[in-house]
């Protein structure tokens, strides 16, 4: 098949895995693609390593010559100095990534031009694109896992803000003083709407004596294995504790996706992340309720799509190749 796009390499940069494609930006079309573990024990110089395979692995795949490739975005989960190609830091990785020139390592062993992104951004540039996000001028994108991230759209781009970090709707605060939040502070939007804090609460009502399906899993050998697809199931079944517990989430990602709304009256909320791939949109019906109760503006209302993101695992990585063509064939 002939490839007659604009060309670039978006990788996906996470925890535990890594993800590398070679994406037609102009199409959304993947020709290759590799994954492999991430494996954060080995450092920042170990991981990066293992970028580079992943990289050089779905070039082969794709059959396409490196001289078509515009260049490599790479999504990373924390904060970066986007101008400067550095990392700032990554919490779920290890002290290592501190300050740590990933633009600079990577261009010298994959010779093409590197630009590097927040991973939620670029997943939001994906969504945006070529997902459920496609048409709208203005959009807000939340992704709803482990934590809560999130990305702004405004006039078709991609909003970074004054030091880099717009789009932290996970940090927005609910409940002054409220439960702790992952960063250190307390009653952030993650810590009443994400995977922990839906985990969190079934955890606290098991402990003061509560019935749950879920109390025989919750330990085997001291090892946690409240995991999303137990949640699900007692979910599913009408578990008082979890489906208290998915409420409570639910209504407080409406809460969020109501401020973002009446912040920035947005087209489109596009909510993704693994809470939403796993329980689909009847996941979000209940969150565009409790949402649409606290716009300030009632009229229309109906016109802000809240809806499910539709690119899954794929989104991160191309967003960030289209965010390197961007970034290095227009300057934005």
């Amino acid at each position: 098949m002939a490839k007659k796009g604009k060309l670039a390499i978006g990788v996906d940069l996470g925890g535990t895995s890594l993800y590398a494609a070679v994406v037609d930006t102009e199409t959304g079309q993947i020709y290759g693609q590799a994954k492999r573990k991430a494996r954060a024990e080995l450092g920042a110089v170990g991981v990066t390593k293992r970028v580079v395979k992943t990289v050089e692995r779905a070039i082969l795949r794709s059959g396409v010559k490196r001289k078509r490739l515009i260049g490599v975005g790479v999504g990373v989960p924390g904060p970066i100095d986007a101008e400067g190609g550095l990392v700032i830091r990554l919490t779920n990785l290890g002290p290592t990534w501190d300050g740590f020139p990933l633009a600079q390592t990577l261009e010298r062993r994959l010779k093409l031009p590197v630009v590097i992104e927040n991973d939620v951004n670029v997943g939001a540039v994906g969504e945006h694109c070529f997902g459920a996000g496609r048409g709208a001028s203005d959009m807000v994108a939340l992704f709803v896992g482990t934590g809560l991230g999130g990305g702004v759209i405004l006039d078709g781009k991609l909003r970074t803000g004054f030091r880099g970090s717009a789009g932290e709707v996970g940090h927005m605060l609910l409940r002054a003083d409220g439960d702790p939040c992952g960063c250190g502070e307390h009653g952030h939007a993650e810590a009443y709407a994400s995977r922990t804090a839906i985990e969190r609460s079934i955890r606290k009502a098991i402990a003061a004596g509560e019935p749950s399906m879920l109390a025989e899993t919750i330990e085997v050998e001291g090892r946690p294995l409240l995991t999303s697809k137990y949640i699900q199931r007692a979910y599913e079944a009408g578990d008082a504790v979890a489906v208290n517990a998915i409420r409570s989430a639910q209504y407080y990602l409406g809460l969020l996706i109501a401020d973002c709304v009446n912040l920035l009256d947005p087209e489109a909320v596009v909510v993704g992340g693994g809470v939403l791939e796993r329980m689909g949109d009847a996941y979000l019906e209940p969150v565009r309720g409790y949402a649409r109760q606290h716009f300030l503006n009632k009229h229309a209302m109906e016109t802000v799509r809240i809806v499910a993101a539709e690119l899954g695992d794929s989104s991160g990585a191309v967003g960030a190749a289209v965010q390197a063509v961007r970034r290095l064939t227009d300057g934005a």
